[in-house]
């Protein structure tokens, strides 16, 4: 068995079905399977994505950790949210976000105030790149907030 099936493995025995959360120090990991930390981290970038089901936290440093959380499917807004994490892929137009915003404006999910402060951040005005990378930009910035959305959604 290839050493990364190895690690999503070992990882996901960690966190069994009744664990929602996982938290690990990537060193350590690394250490344990005898590889280099950049091969814990290809796990985790590959394995456990939104698009898996999971959110990955991390601080970097001496006592910094990597935190695993599943993403639970059962609350219809955090399967929404992940719904459009998966949908926004590598590139976002404008109007297809400002359309993601209001659809979690609607439900409940982000106020009004976030929702203004949301479509400021993915505005044309505030990504001033050529139009080829503005969309781009757009997904990456559209993605890290519905993952902060479901991060704070498992706190509350």
């Amino acid at each position: 068995m290839p050493l990364s099936d190895n690690i999503e493995q070992f990882i996901k025995e960690l966190m069994s079905e009744s664990q929602s959360e996982l938290e690990l120090k990537r060193n350590e990991l690394a250490n344990y399977f005898g590889c280099a930390p950049s091969q814990i981290n290809y796990v985790l970038a590959t394995r456990f994505s939104p698009s898996h089901g999971y959110l990955i936290q991390s601080r970097r440093g001496g006592s910094g950790y990597v935190r695993i959380i599943r993403i639970l499917a059962d609350d219809p807004h955090n399967a929404f949210i992940h719904q459009l994490t998966v949908q926004v892929g590598s590139a976002l137009r404008a109007a297809d976000a400002s359309a993601m915003i209001q659809a979690l404006r609607e439900r409940g999910i982000i106020t009004e105030k976030e929702g203004r402060l949301m479509r400021a951040a993915i505005s044309d005005e505030a990504i001033n790149l050529p139009i080829s990378a503005k969309d781009m930009l757009r997904a990456g910035v559209m993605k890290s907030m519905l993952t902060s959305l479901l991060a704070r959604r498992k706190e509350s």
